[in-house]
């Protein structure tokens, strides 16, 4: 890989790496990989202190999925989404005009059944090394102990103030907390440490899981004690493609973003588009252009496998992907009024954290959960201290109408009980000559899926380092609304034939030019390469 000298560099360690949104979550997962723990190890512990110094995204109150790939080649994804209560009902968030309410965004009614305990229970038990014990302490020290309030938790405490003044119990943990104060959270900690000493069942069929239950129904919301007696994690087969001289490992349904990996880089593959170079206006345009084309699809075909059948062989069957590219005009935008679900008759065959380990014996593991919104629902669950997420708006609460992230989707993600929202969330592989070469994920709501096929791109298309490929300005189109979104550092002139070309550029004032937060490990020659994303407070460490 060439080394360009003018841009920032990742960090480099010969035995094994972490990255993750949040410094001090990736100093505990160092520290288990340095004590003999494994990958999967270091993510549970990683997991869990999470949920005490990263508020925001990490949570035991909320869901995600892990994608693991051992040193001998196996593959496995865990899937710890949160699901619909049993008493949902497909128009729960809709007023008598039938109109959405905002209770899937905020306060008790929106919240699913958490997962997150869940998934790192049976990852632990699968292949964990260490003992339950040894990887919740650190988390139980930071929240009883306490740890130093950066700059950057500062800032997004204060900018949810508005939200937190609505629950006395945010008020009373996190409104006094500010730069420099030693941030205690002793409910939070009495939790972490009955999920230790009692084990993660204690907070499904347990002291912790009559608690949730009784605050739950008492206060409006639909989570009862039977909904967390049935929840369990779920593994599934990861999905699998090829991109130039790579394996693709990816997230299979309900995630939709392996399914968009796949099917845009297949897109992608053949076209020439990278002749134009990175952040020419010909390869956003193409790329942008085969972003649109499956977010149409995924309005229209993705939903939880349990449910619904997804069409996984017919959306990333060639000759289907070779239609949607050869409908892509090379010189101009296609409004997406003119760009529908393709049809498959013909083919048979805010916010989130995410988080990368890689240990000493090659095995690799790659996580992404979530709350769903910044704090969830903004309930902190009285005398358990964790916040609830607000998934249930990721549901199709009415279909044809936008969600949060102003996403469309259809029938197949409606609201039913126990049923697991479509999500965006992609932690994904690849492999060169069956050996690890880069893994990567990030938070970021719709727009993942696509920070990671940019990163992918950048590493593998234009020879970026792995640091430089995730610092890269990045774009972002999602079908609908028809705009093109753009990150600062994209030159004017390159905006300028964009628009020429058609491109409705989304104005920054209006929208948050920060394009996902991927963070990503690439292995080559021997080295390990961390890559932390500078629009957020990451780091990446190893040894």
């Amino acid at each position: 890989m060439t080394l360009n000298l003018m841009a920032r560099q990742p960090v480099h360690a010969p035995h094994a790496m972490v990255v993750a949104q949040e410094p001090l979550a990736a100093d505990v997962g160092l520290d288990v990989l340095k004590a003999g723990g494994n990958a999967i190890d270091a993510a549970v512990a990683m997991g869990f202190a999470l949920a005490v110094t990263y508020p925001f995204a990490g949570n035991i109150g909320g869901g995600g999925f892990m994608l693991v790939r051992l040193a001998d080649g196996t593959t496995n994804f865990i899937d710890f989404r949160e699901e619909a209560p049993l008493a949902a009902t497909r128009n729960m968030y809709l007023d008598a005009n039938g109109k959405l309410t905002r209770d899937s965004l905020v306060g008790w009614r929106a919240c699913g059944v958490p997962g997150s305990v869940r998934g790192f229970a049976l990852a632990h038990k699968k292949y964990g090394h260490k003992t339950w014990t040894e990887l919740l302490n650190p988390a139980v020290r930071l929240a009883s102990g306490g740890f130093p309030v950066s700059y950057h938790l500062a800032q997004s405490l204060f900018s949810a103030g508005k939200l937190f003044e609505r629950f006395p119990q945010e008020d009373r943990i996190f409104l006094a907390a500010h730069y420099g104060d030693t941030l205690k959270q002793p409910e939070l900690a009495e939790t972490l440490k009955r999920i230790r000493d009692h084990g993660p069942d204690d907070f499904y069929t347990g002291e912790i899981a009559r608690k949730l239950a009784a605050a739950v129904q008492a206060n409006g919301g639909l989570i009862s004690l039977d909904d967390l007696k049935k929840y369990r994690a779920l593994e599934r087969k990861p999905l699998r493609g090829h991109y130039r001289d790579y394996e693709v490992i990816t997230s299979p349904p309900p995630s939709s973003g392996g399914i968009g990996i796949l099917q845009m880089l297949g897109m992608l593959d053949g076209s020439g588009y990278e002749k134009g170079g990175a952040g020419s206006a010909a390869s956003i345009h193409f790329v942008a252009e085969a972003m649109r084309r499956f977010y149409a699809d995924r309005s229209e075909y993705f939903g939880d496998p349990d449910f619904v059948k997804v069409p996984v062989h017919k959306l990333l069957s060639q000759r289907y992907i070779g239609n949607r590219r050869a409908s892509i005009d090379p010189l101009h935008a296609t409004p997406s009024n003119l760009i529908h679900p393709g049809n498959l008759t013909p083919y048979e065959s805010s916010e989130t954290t995410h988080f990368n380990v890689v240990d000493s014996q090659g095995n690799a593991v790659a996580v992404t959960y979530t709350l769903n919104g910044g704090y969830g629902n903004g309930v902190v669950v009285p005398g358990l201290g964790f916040f609830l997420n607000n998934e249930m708006d990721d549901f199709a609460a009415k279909p044809g109408e936008e969600n949060m992230f102003h996403l469309i989707q259809g029938e197949a993600n409606a609201i039913q009980p126990s049923k697991r929202p479509l999500s965006s969330m992609t932690p994904t592989m690849l492999l060169h000559d069956d050996k690890l070469f880069l893994i990567l994920g990030a938070p970021g709501g719709s727009r993942i899926i696509n920070g990671v096929l940019e990163v992918i791109l950048n590493v593998v298309d234009f020879h970026m380092n792995v640091q430089e490929a995730v610092d890269w300005p990045r774009f972002h189109h999602q079908w609908m609304p028809d705009e093109l979104y753009l990150e600062k550092g994209i030159s004017p002139d390159t905006v300028a034939v964009l628009r020429a070309m058609g491109h409705k550029i989304a104005p920054y004032e209006n929208t948050n030019p920060v394009i996902a937060r991927v963070e990503a490990i690439l292995s080559e020659n021997g080295w390990l390469e961390g890559a932390a994303d500078g629009r957020g407070n990451a780091k990446a460490e190893g040894y």
